[in-house]
């Protein structure tokens, strides 16, 4: 069985919700704070997982109870952490602030994830998709891609946060995944011959999804409209159950169509819930 290897962060993030995302200078009264497992790598691999592909991670937690509620978290699934390094310093963390639309901002710190050591891993012969974000060091991304590739694997970067890109790494990557405020950043860099071979997704949110095949032209899915109750952890979502699908065999358009059902599904579900969620409510909520 081909699986998938998500090399990335882990944050506990301490989500805040409030009347409205404050100003510069503005102090506001919160009403609830909740700690919930994330870490783009870590959302990443626990959406594939639990959307029906096999799944192993390779990133680093530190030595505190932030590291202790992240092992927890990961330990609950079937994702493989054999790979999963250990550190004495502390664990990355964010703080994100939810707005009563379900709008958030966040920051984060990523600590023990900028620690990865990158000659203490190891890509499989069986991966077929690497699937990295911008939340580690370049070169992490970059020792795992030269790993992957001596095994034919598809390279997919989810370009979160932006950041300036190389173009060592913009020549290996296959599949880009990006938002409107990341596709802005990045405008200049795909006009780059470096990058005439990628297969670019962009989303965005409420209207939906595009994708742009190398010497095509753009084609546009619309989003599922559901009532939203937050919109925290929907990109992670969408991008696992991407990967997911693909490793089953979906088409690129069919894989799509099943991650932004995902993606709908999530954010219209209270997030006490969401754990909870599989591929036959997926199905469900498509045939519906």
């Amino acid at each position: 069985m081909k699986r998938l290897c998500v090399t990335g962060s882990l944050h506990l993030d301490v989500v805040v919700n409030a009347p409205q995302l404050p100003r510069l200078d503005e102090t506001l009264t919160g009403n609830k704070v909740t700690y919930i497992f994330g870490g783009k790598g870590g959302n990443q691999a626990l959406a594939a997982d639990r959307h029906g592909a096999s799944v192993y991670f390779i990133g680093r937690i530190g030595d505190d109870a932030f590291g202790q509620t992240l092992l927890k978290t990961l330990d609950n699934g079937s994702i493989d952490i054999t790979q999963l390094q250990r550190d004495n310093g502390k664990s990355g963390m964010s703080v994100a602030i939810v707005n009563e639309e379900g709008d958030y901002g966040a920051v984060i710190v990523s600590a023990a994830n900028l620690r990865i050591d990158k000659e203490a891993f190891s890509i499989s012969k069986d991966t077929e998709i690497l699937l990295l974000q911008n939340e580690i060091p370049e070169h992490v991304n970059i020792s795992a891609i030269q790993k992957a590739k001596k095994h034919g694997c598809q390279v997919w970067l989810n370009a979160a946060p932006a950041r300036r890109m190389s173009p060592e790494l913009l020549s290996k990557i296959d599949v880009l995944i990006m938002n409107r405020i990341e596709a802005e950043f990045y405008e200049s860099t795909l006009l780059s011959n470096k990058a005439s071979h990628i297969t670019r997704i962009l989303t965005l949110g409420s209207k939906g999804v595009q994708i742009q095949y190398p010497g095509e032209k753009l084609k546009s899915y619309p989003a599922y409209p559901v009532k939203t109750h937050s919109t925290h952890g929907a990109g992670d979502t969408f991008v696992g159950s991407l990967a997911a699908g693909r490793l089953a065999g979906k088409n690129f358009e069919s894989a799509l169509n099943y991650a932004q059902a995902a993606a709908a599904l999530y954010v219209s579900t209270p997030p006490k819930k969401r754990s909870n969620l599989c591929p036959e409510d997926v199905l469900r909520f498509l045939h519906n």
